[in-house]
């Protein structure tokens, strides 16, 4: 039996509840034919059939249509910002804040969040949650091992304080990660946490469809207390951020408004 690119993303969502149609056609689609294409499947069913008995390659796709791709201060004028601007003001409402890190990744995001929030506080007070739909990639994530060129951005004392060296790789200090829970979480299925001081979800959404980002915007809003921030990345500026029950604070930061 032939199999259509339709008919794999309808079996694709049976295994492994992601739903290809939330995210941009030509551009997942493009990716998909190359991973067919490197592992030597010629049709998708075929492919398929594999993918629900091989879980290395189950693995693999999972990893490679979730584009896992992530590294510590990214925009680092971004992350001044949080510091010197976006934290100020919400530390100023609560000392105690719940932060989300999702579509979190290989963890450099919420690991970085830590890092700046120990600036304000002791870390035995920093809590944050760090969500991603990849197991594979959570797994890597709380293992902490990082190359040099993931943490190249960061501040020069930040890896100093932060960081064992092993040769090549960085392993990250046990005190910071105690300070971030992974687990695993669809942004277009699970349930969203709620009464967020700051959600940080940058550079995933340009991968989905308007419609899928209406749906998760939306849902971002609803999780986010009352001036709660959400803090995106810096190729998805909201362009109907009032759509949304947003308004900017800053460039790539917005404000839960009171209103609808």
């Amino acid at each position: 039996m032939i199999m259509d690119y339709e008919g794999f993303k309808k079996e694709i969502l049976s295994l492994t509840q992601i739903d290809l149609n939330s995210y941009k056609e030509k551009q997942m689609k493009r990716r998909i034919d190359s991973l067919l294409s490197k592992n030597g499947f010629k049709d998708y069913k075929s492919y398929l059939d594999v993918l629900k008995v091989n879980d290395v390659l189950y693995n693999e796709f999972i990893n490679f249509i979730t584009i896992n791709v992530s590294e510590f201060y990214r925009n680092p004028e971004q992350w001044l910002k949080l510091k010197n601007i976006i934290l100020p003001y919400l530390l100023e409402k609560n000392k105690n804040l719940k932060v989300w890190s999702a579509a979190c990744s290989s963890g450099d995001e919420p690991y970085t969040l830590v890092m700046v929030l120990n600036e304000f506080m002791p870390l035995s007070k920093i809590k944050i949650i760090a969500t991603d739909i990849d197991e594979e990639i959570l797994h890597k994530a709380k293992k902490g091992i990082y190359s040099r060129k993931s943490i190249s951005k960061l501040p020069d004392n930040y890896i100093k304080k932060y960081f064992k060296r092993d040769g090549d790789m960085f392993s990250i200090n046990e005190d910071i990660k105690k300070c971030v829970k992974f687990q695993k979480h669809n942004l277009l299925a699970d349930p969203y946490p709620d009464n967020c001081d700051l959600i940080v979800c940058r550079n995933v959404l340009i991968y989905f469809t308007e419609e899928a980002k209406v749906e998760i915007y939306n849902k971002f809003n609803k999780s986010l207390k009352t001036g709660g921030i959400l803090f995106v990345g810096s190729t998805e500026q909201i362009v109907f951020f009032n759509k949304y029950n947003f308004k900017p604070m800053q460039t790539f930061f917005y404000k839960k408004t009171d209103n609808l």
